[in-house]
């Protein structure tokens, strides 16, 4: 873990030094969450699902619902629009 020390600018900016940036592979565009209170503030970086991250979850939540429709005793015939 790095401890660095760096200086607001008049706009409210900070720059995350880049040893840093580099431990958390942030870089250009990366979403960090900011918590504030008192004397401390905390940045945490915000990971974004990948593409087929997010498929692969859907896909899981598809499955579950069917199953529970299933032992619910409903089948995909009684989902169609009519």
């Amino acid at each position: 873990m790095s401890v660095e020390t760096v200086r607001m600018s008049s706009k409210g900016q900070i720059v995350i030094p880049q040893d840093v940036r580099e431990e958390l592979y942030a870089t250009e565009g990366t979403l960090f969450a900011v918590v504030g209170s008192k004397d401390t503030v905390i940045l945490k970086k915000i990971e974004t699902p990948s593409k087929e991250q997010l498929i692969k979850d859907l896909k899981n939540l598809a499955k579950k619902a069917k199953t529970k429709l299933q032992q619910k005793g409903f089948c995909e015939a009684d989902l169609q629009a009519k």
